[in-house]
């Protein structure tokens, strides 16, 4: 499979992600529904999109696995996880039951077969009609705060993305702060000025 270049992301980080709605296979209901951007932010929700290429494939189980294994985590957060890819819905179920790597996934599957909300990302793979393994974080106001994107043969980390998600939870609540390489919730936040220019080692080692 080949990436077509000439797809560029379309919503940039800090940008207003326009309104979005897909349908989707709820695991926990057991049923099919709609997903929408404007009902999450309504709840004050961040909301965490996890594109992936497509279903009965070989990559992708393990990665929605994983993403379960957080889930509740996440939820605790704030955050909802939605993954998406250009399979149906009625594919989305049928997977789900298929598959025992995915027996304890609960997010809803969403799915986007036109492609439209994968493109707004800049996810969208015209060549295969399948999307890339595309990360994004959208915060309760509807901004993009987060985003991340692979190749179909590179798996990602939920560890990673819950990391991420605290983070911008965390730099929400204390926007005169900075989280540095390999922040983890509790651990020591830098506040960016003049005094910090130059010593930042030294602002590192304090407690």
């Amino acid at each position: 499979m080949t990436q077509n270049t000439q797809e560029a992301v379309t919503v940039g980080v800090g940008a207003a992600v326009p309104n979005f709605v897909m349908d989707t296979y709820d695991p926990q209901a057991g049923a099919f529904g709609k997903v929408s951007l404007e009902g999450l932010i309504k709840e004050k929700k961040w909301t965490v999109l996890v594109f992936y290429p497509a279903d009965f494939t070989f990559v992708c189980p393990t990665e929605l696995a994983d993403y379960g294994r957080k889930y509740d985590e996440l939820r605790k957060m704030g955050a909802e996880l939605i993954s998406v890819s250009t399979d149906t819905m009625y594919t989305h179920l049928a997977w789900k039951s298929a598959e025992k790597l995915l027996q304890d996934v609960r997010y809803p599957m969403a799915a986007d077969p036109t492609g439209k909300v994968s493109r707004l990302f800049g996810v969208y793979d015209e060549s295969s009609g399948l999307a890339l393994r595309g990360t994004f974080v959208i915060n309760p106001e509807g901004k993009l705060a987060s985003s991340e994107v692979n190749f179909y043969n590179v798996g990602r980390n939920a560890d990673e993305l819950v990391r991420k998600v605290a983070a911008n939870v965390y730099l929400s609540k204390h926007p005169s702060e900075a989280c540095p390489a390999n922040w983890t919730l509790g651990a020591k936040t830098l506040k960016p000025g003049a005094a910090l220019v130059g010593k930042v080692y030294e602002a590192l080692q304090q407690k």
